[in-house]
């Protein structure tokens, strides 16, 4: 007997495109990396006679719903943003990133802002954080960076030298440093601090038609922050200060918002902006791209059970629906399996079954057995793709939108490599009380460097974005800008 014809979909649930041809640069060019479902494919494959699980970084998360207040039917066929009013529940999940899982909640740190999107075109997820740039902007440097934020295998102590020295070395690094040495660095709670998916996205509309997009979550309770002091004296009185006061505002009634907005850039732009639009260490200006209203982001309800839902929550930038695409942002691209992966390491192979990832549409594919299997495993259904039995079948409506590629393959940077203007126009935006507490900040952090050479090299950096900045900087530490850096 022939199963019902059904529709293909990733463990998402997101309908599939092409499950014959993975995704390639043009005719003979390389395999994309960007092809999530290959890549979910393979991995899942691989993993499902060894199973793997690490812990995760502390943090806190909430369920609440999306409800669109624009119509932005013209740039995303995305169904869950396709009327005025329609409600979407979700999921959002704040952490810190370097800390552990034990670790006070208002150490100077960015903060994760990821939402879960419970569509019914199956999951999607805006993984960011509350800055709108990072620090690196290609994934291969990913692991060394966080290398630095952790804790050094000899004596197991944050260890402030290779913090600057990998700074100090990445250039690009310069901007985020910046805004986590501001005031911006330690938010007074989670409510009180905007959210940015970061990196740039492509929206396509129903006919074909693409935009380049940012995400920007901007809080609706204002942006608040605590200062160094303040956040010393909470990090002994109460470490777990932002999961209970998030916790306790829903109890209250008091529901925390943000409203979600996005900045457009047509395609063509994206060849003549004089900044690279896919340099995640870089913003657009707002002058150039104003933000665009999309809806309002509501949480109401506190989770039942902390594991089940905020520690087992697992969110990727590959969780796509149609109408959102990838772009070429190298960060971006190495996250799309690296986020994945690191989920079914730490969680399972199966992770996407569990309830606070099971998507609320149905979900029919080919993957099957691995650990913590604990649905019917496909029970009896046929196991395999292309086959003559009426199983689940692509979607060719639901690919990802094409854009042009060309040149060599290579190992290659970015061509636009001036990392000291935008971090510059940032403090130049700073009142006098923003940037001496910025400062202070700074030379606090660095002190504890053991080589003059790294501080003198971070000193040059502050320099080039602006005299005043490097100047400050030196002299809190009892230095001097070099001069070559002067004279350049």
């Amino acid at each position: 007997m022939k199963e019902n014809n059904k529709h293909l979909t990733t463990s998402w649930g997101a309908p599939v495109g092409d499950n014959q041809n993975s995704m390639t640069a043009g005719y003979r060019g390389p395999t994309l990396i960007q092809d999530v479902h290959l890549i979910e494919k393979l991995a899942h494959f691989n993993r499902e006679r060894v199973p793997e699980r690490v812990v995760h970084a502390k943090g806190g998360g909430a369920h609440g719903y999306f409800e669109v207040t624009n119509d932005l039917t013209n740039y995303t066929k995305a169904s869950f943003l396709s009327e005025v009013g329609k409600r979407t529940p979700l999921f959002i999940r704040f952490s810190t990133v370097a800390g552990e899982n034990g670790s006070a909640d208002t150490l100077r740190d960015p903060r994760g802002f990821a939402v879960k999107f419970y569509t019914d075109e199956g999951n999607y997820d805006i993984v960011g954080n509350n800055t709108p740039v990072f620090f690196i902007r290609d994934a291969i440097k990913f692991p060394d960076f966080i290398h630095t934020q952790k804790r050094d295998p000899k004596t197991h102590l944050k260890n402030p030298t290779a913090v600057w020295d990998f700074w100090s070395l990445s250039p690009e690094s310069l901007h985020q440093v910046t805004i986590l040495m501001s005031d911006r660095g330690i938010p007074a709670t989670f409510r009180h601090m905007h959210g940015f998916g970061s990196h740039t996205f492509k929206w396509t509309n129903e006919a074909g038609e693409g935009v380049w997009i940012k995400y920007h979550f901007k809080t609706d309770q204002g942006v608040k922050n605590l200062t160094a002091d303040v956040a010393e004296q909470l990090a002994g009185e109460n470490p777990d200060y932002h999961i209970e006061d998030l916790q306790n505002a829903i109890k209250n009634g008091d529901f925390p918002s943000w409203t979600l907005y996005v900045q457009i850039m047509p395609l063509e732009d994206a060849n003549t902006y004089r900044f690279d639009p896919f340099d995640v260490t870089k913003v657009w200006s707002q002058k150039d791209y104003p933000l665009i209203e999309v809806g309002k982001m509501v949480l109401n309800r506190n989770p039942e059970n902390y594991f089940a839902e905020v520690e087992q929550a697992t969110f990727s930038p590959g969780t796509l629906v149609p109408g959102i695409d990838v772009s070429p942002d190298k960060m971006l691209q190495g996250r799309l399996f690296a986020y994945g992966d690191a989920h079914r390491h730490r969680v399972g192979t199966n992770h996407q079954l569990l309830p606070i990832n099971r998507p609320r549409v149905d979900v029919n594919h080919y993957q099957r057995d691995g650990a913590m299997r604990f649905d019917e495993n496909g029970g009896g259904s046929t196991y395999y793709e292309p086959n003559s039995f009426g199983g689940p079948t692509e979607t060719p409506e639901a690919k990802q939108a094409t854009y042009p590629v060309q040149g060599t393959v290579d190992s290659v940077t970015y061509d636009h490599n001036d990392h000291y203007t935008q971090a510059g126009d940032l403090y130049r935006l700073m009142t006098d009380g923003e940037k001496t507490r910025l400062i202070e900040n700074i030379v606090a952090a660095m002190k504890p460097v053991e080589k003059e050479e790294i501080k003198l090299r971070q000193i040059g950096h502050f320099y080039k974005a602006d005299p005043d900045y490097g100047l400050r900087v030196a002299a809190g530490l009892g230095l001097q800008v070099p001069e070559e850096v002067k004279n350049k």
